[in-house]
């Protein structure tokens, strides 16, 4: 049996560069680069038969639909993957991998496409909030017969602390936008207002690293108007990526849902400070008192200013809500090795074959 991973199916990026890296997907390719990592004879879906570093592309046509299993982190399109893979009459081995909370859509479409999805392929899900959200959706959108044999799990992704950079704040200090997309429920333009109102306040560099799609936006443009402001292409490199998290004083977070929040541990993890709005998806990213969750828009400025102002004082007070380190808490609460092997076990528990 083949392993095979599929994702971009929404998206005009590439799905990994030249040098095989997936560094520019967000979170969706950081799940993909791990399913690589527990099956490194995995190959990756795309228009091509060809080879990137260590990934090996193939066409969808080129795999044994009798036999291979493709794990998709396209979950809208398991359907019609189905079927194209069914138009000899063989029985495709399809898992679904939700990766994104299903509220990242909006449409009655796409909501039922996910239900028909979820209740007819197991489906895989980063984080047991997002679990829970597609269980909801199977639900409300799949009649009873299948949702009924809807097979449904989860995993806690983890993070790595291998590429961690010794942390130094510069004189500016440093605000990120904690995310590579302008998205809706991002809510970048509520990001811009309160970074706007605390750069009134105090100095600041805002910086924001996009993809290439969101580069060209107008929210883009709004976002980079801003003498203090400086927004740019993705890093190529993962050791670029880690370098500037080091001299990141703080990021701001304002979405309205998150599946797990990768970007939010690693930058935590690099010595950033967070300022999170007072959500479910944020309060299981951080010990339960940590000291910057926000209600308000006047809340959010002014606890940012507070940690511009002074970072020292603002990270002595995050690591004492964690009882002493929150980089120890970090590490110990969202462990890749266990999300690892969760996602590896759950995996060959539906298919025992794979293994």
């Amino acid at each position: 049996m083949t392993i095979a991973i599929k994702i971009g199916f929404l998206d005009e990026d590439p799905v990994v560069d030249e040098k095989g890296n997936f560094a520019a997907r967000g979170a969706g390719g950081a799940i993909a680069g791990r399913l690589f990592t527990i099956f490194p004879d995995a190959v990756l879906i795309g228009n091509e038969d060809n080879t990137f570093g260590d990934i090996t592309m193939r066409t969808l046509w080129s795999l044994d639909a009798r036999s291979d299993l493709v794990i998709n982190l396209d979950v809208l399109d398991s359907v019609g993957l189905f079927q194209s893979l069914h138009r000899h009459g063989a029985e495709p081995k399809i898992l679904n991998l939700q990766w994104l909370p299903p509220s990242h859509y909006h449409h009655r479409v796409n909501f039922a496409a996910m239900g028909l999805s979820f209740a007819l392929f197991p489906t895989l899900c980063s984080g047991e909030r997002t679990a829970g959200e597609v269980s909801e959706i199977v639900r409300r959108w799949t009649i009873p017969p299948l949702a009924h044999q809807a097979r449904i799990g989860w995993f806690q992704p983890g993070i790595r602390d291998d590429l961690v950079r010794p942390h130094t704040d510069l004189d500016v200090p440093v605000v990120l936008y904690p995310a590579i997309h302008l998205t809706d429920a991002k809510k970048p333009k509520t990001f811009l207002r309160i970074v706007k109102e605390v750069a009134g306040r105090v100095p600041l560099t805002m910086e924001a690293r996009l993809a290439q799609r969101d580069l060209a936006s107008v929210m883009a443009m709004k976002m980079s108007s801003p003498r203090w402001a400086k927004v740019s292409p993705l890093f190529g490199e993962k050791e670029e990526y880690w370098e500037s998290l080091s001299h990141a004083t703080a990021f701001l977070a304002t979405a309205h849902e998150e599946a797990y929040g990768l970007e939010y541990l690693e930058a935590l993890l690099a010595g950033a400070i967070g300022v999170f709005p007072h959500k479910p998806w944020a309060a299981h990213l951080v010990p339960a008192f940590y000291p910057y969750l926000y209600a308000t828009e006047d809340q959010a400025a002014d606890m940012l200013q507070e940690v511009l102002s002074d970072p020292a004082a603002a990270r002595a007070a995050v690591d004492e809500s964690a009882g002493g380190s929150l980089r120890e808490w970090i590490l110990g609460n969202h462990t890749r090795a266990e999300g690892n092997e969760a996602l590896r076990a759950q995996i060959l528990d539906w298919f025992p074959e794979a293994g």
